[in-house]
């Protein structure tokens, strides 16, 4: 299941993120945890220290052998240099599930120790000084969409991703990724903000959305939420000693997380656990196709000096029926 995590900065989305992949790990299944969002904070929410988290392989950096990795024998991909970050799989692609080994996540993915578990962790990389005058960030979370555009993940499996703040997330079809999102929003005009944007953004394209209130104080927080959100307000979480710990750098054990806080994860989890019965691979197939075509006559075609839009397979259905271990 491929869960995505937004909200304005500041509204607590990495940390929820962090908490509910914690909260996967202790319950056995597999996780693999992606930061998209440019500001890195991921891995030290999960535990790493400046210098680990410094050290993490960036996707970004990876891209060629991402690239190559996930083109196979593909006949519509003349080069790896061909393809874009929307370029959709086909017959001879190589497909990337959860569990396995392959060399994507030799390159990328990092285990992070959780309470006697471990998580996957992947991340797009820092937006550098290199980077600045010459690229925007968005070019830095084109390996991640290329990533999510080949992932055929099951019942049980879990890819989190903490994204873009605010509603940069639209800056791609990457949003369309997902089984389900939980938007973070604080009890504010500013927190429910983000919010309408993406409620109206996410409309034509069947995105399933929650919101997940934080920074709960009272029953007036609560109320004041309901009335801006509705019926997608799923679930609130209030102040944690556990969080306020864990952001000093010495979290106790994750079993002692306030009983609260504990019941608003289960309630997330089974969430994302009852879309997998509605997941409809032939609309995410179009969705991603429909993307790729945008993408190619806006600039990839330019770019790549190709027509991008004959890697499109025409008879290829991404799904669990066309994945084969690497």
């Amino acid at each position: 299941m491929k869960i995505a995590f937004v909200g304005k900065g500041g509204s607590g989305k990495t940390t929820l993120s962090s908490l509910f992949i914690r909260h996967l790990v202790a319950s056995g299944a597999p996780v693999v945890a992606i930061d998209a969002d440019i500001n890195q904070h991921l891995g030290p929410a999960l535990g790493l220290g400046e210098e680990e988290a410094a050290a993490l392989p960036a996707m970004g950096e990876q891209l060629p052998l991402i690239k190559d990795y996930l083109r196979g024998t593909n006949p519509r991909i003349a080069s790896a240099a061909t393809m874009i970050k929307t370029t959709p799989p086909g017959e001879g692609s190589r497909l990337v599930g959860v569990r396995e080994p392959n060399p994507v996540y030799d390159a990328c993915a990092r285990p992070v120790e959780l309470d006697g578990g471990a998580a996957r962790l992947m991340v797009t990389g820092p937006f550098t000084d290199a980077d600045l005058g010459v690229a925007c960030y968005h070019s830095k979370t084109g390996a991640v969409e290329l990533f999510l555009n080949h992932l055929v993940d099951g019942p049980d499996e879990y890819v989190v991703v903490d994204m873009t703040a605010g509603s940069d997330s639209f800056a791609s079809g990457m949003f369309t990724r997902f089984d389900m999102t939980f938007l973070v929003a604080e009890p504010t005009r500013k927190g429910v903000s983000v919010y309408r944007q993406y409620k109206e953004y996410a409309r034509d394209f069947g995105v399933a959305l929650k919101v997940v209130g934080n920074k709960i104080q009272d029953p007036d927080d609560v109320d004041f939420l309901r009335e801006e959100v509705g019926d997608d307000l799923l679930v609130t979480v209030g102040r944690s000693d556990w969080v306020r710990a864990m952001e000093k750098g010495r979290p106790p054990r994750f079993a002692l997380l306030e009983e609260a806080n504990a019941r608003a994860l289960d309630l997330v989890k089974a969430t994302v656990d009852a879309t997998y019965e509605q997941r409809d691979w032939e609309r995410y197939t179009r969705q991603m196709v429909h993307f790729h075509l945008k993408n190619a006559e806006s600039w990839g075609n330019e770019r790549t000096g190709a027509d991008l839009a004959a890697q499109v397979d025409p008879h290829f259905v991404l799904g669990e029926s066309v994945a084969t271990p690497a």
